[in-house]
C-alpha cells in the first residue's frame, strides 16, 4: 500500500487544507494511475456508504456512486425528505444512527457546521461533497485537470473569475497546499471573506502559494494558464439573480476575454453552467475548453480518495 493510502486510511476528508502537500500529490498520482487502468481492488466489498444529499446533485452523486460500486461497495442515497437533518432529528443523532448501519458517509449539505457535527458523532469516515464553505472534492478534480492541461500543478497560474463562494474558498486553500499562483477576480463587493483568506493556510503551509484578489480582470489574466469560472448565482441566492446579472456582466467569459488572455489558455467550469451568463456557448464548447475533462475527473479523484481511505492495495 502506498504512503498516502496508509496515512489517509480511515480518515475524514472535510477540507482541502486538511491534506498535507504530499498527500494531495499522492492522491493525484493514484488518480492518474487509476485513469490509466490500474486496478484498485475492492476495498469496499461488503461495505455500505451513506450518501446524504440535501442539495441537488448530478456529477457528485453519479461520480461517487460509480466509484463506490467500482470498489465493491453499496451506496445508499438519502435525501432531505428522508432525513430532515437537524429538524426531524438532531445532527448528532443522525450521525450516531448512520454509524451503526454504514461504513462511512458522503455528505452534500448546506451547512459546514452540520458537516462537522456529523463527523464528530461518527466513527466511520466522513467526506465533504459540498457545503456552504467548501467543495473540496471538486477542487481535487480541478487540480488533476490543471495538472493534465498545464503539465504541472505546483506553480500553475490559475485565474478564478466569479463569486467568492464555496468553490472559490476551496481554491484558495488549494493554492497553499498545491503551491499555486491563484488569482481571484470578482466584481466589487463579491470577493472572498477575510476569514476565508486568513483561514485557508493550515500550519506548516506558510509561504506556499500566492493568492491575488482583484476586481481587475486584465490583471487577473496576465500570463495565466487557466481561466476558471462558476455560476454567478448559487443555490439559495435566487432572489439576488437580477442584481448579480448586472454586477457580474463585465466578467463573463467570452471570446473577447479569451483574446485578451495568453495564447493557449484553457477554460474550466465546475458545472452546472448557466450558458449565456458566466460563460458563452462558443467558449464552453470551444477548443480551449477542458470543462468536460474536468467533470470526468470527479470520478477518478473520488475513486482514488475512497481507495485511500478504505485501504486499497494499489501501490
Amino acid at each position: 500500500m502506498n504512503q498516502v493510502a496508509t496515512r489517509l486510511r480511515g480518515q475524514d476528508f472535510l477540507a482541502v487544507r486538511d491534506l498535507p502537500p504530499a498527500d494531495l500529490e499522492g492522491l493525484l498520482q493514484m488518480a492518474v494511475r487509476l485513469k490509466s487502468g490500474a486496478d484498485p481492488g475492492t476495498p469496499l466489498q461488503r461495505r455500505s456508504i451513506a450518501m446524504v444529499f440535501l442539495r441537488p446533485s448530478n456529477r457528485t452523486r453519479v461520480s461517487f456512486e460509480a466509484a463506490i460500486n467500482r470498489l465493491g461497495g453499496h451506496p445508499i442515497a438519502l435525501f432531505d425528505r428522508e432525513i430532515e437533518l437537524g429538524r426531524r432529528e438532531s445532527v448528532a443523532d443522525v450521525g450516531r444512527i448512520l454509524d451503526r448501519f454504514v461504513d462511512g458517509l458522503v455528505a452534500r449539505i448546506p451547512s459546514q457546521r452540520d458537516l462537522l457535527g456529523l463527523a464528530a458523532s461518527m466513527t466511520g469516515p466522513v467526506i465533504n461533497a459540498m457545503t456552504d464553505q467548501g467543495h473540496p472534492c471538486q477542487i481535487l478534480a480541478d487540480c488533476l485537470t490543471v495538472q493534465e492541461a498545464a503539465g504541472h500543478l505546483a506553480g500553475a497560474r490559475v485565474t478564478f473569475v466569479g463569486d467568492g463562494n464555496n468553490v472559490c474558498a476551496s481554491w484558495i486553500e488549494a493554492a497553499h497546499v498545491a503551491d499555486l499562483d491563484l488569482r481571484v477576480v470578482t466584481p466589487p463587493g463579491y470577493g472572498p471573506a477575510e476569514s476565508v483568506l486568513a483561514g485557508a493556510s493550515a500550519p506548516g503551509l506558510e509561504g506556499r502559494g500566492t493568492v491575488l484578489v482583484t476586481t481587475d480582470l486584465d490583471r487577473g489574466l496576465l500570463d495565466t494558464e487557466v481561466i476558471y469560472t462558476d455560476v454567478w448565482t448559487s443555490m439559495g441566492q435566487e432572489d439576488q439573480h437580477e442584481d448579480r446579472r448586472q454586477d457580474f456582466g463585465p466578467y463573463q467569459i467570452n471570446e473577447g476575454v479569451l483574446r485578451r488572455a495568453p495564447r493557449g489558455i484553457k477554460v474550466m467550469h465546475c458545472l452546472p453552467a448557466h450558458r449565456g451568463e458566466e460563460i458563452t456557448d462558443s467558449v464552453i464548447d470551444g477548443p480551449q475548453s477542458i470543462v468536460f475533462d474536468q467533470a470526468e475527473n470527479r470520478y477518478w479523484v473520488q475513486l482514488a480518495l475512497l481507495a485511500a481511505i478504505y485501504g486499497s492495495d494499489l501501490s
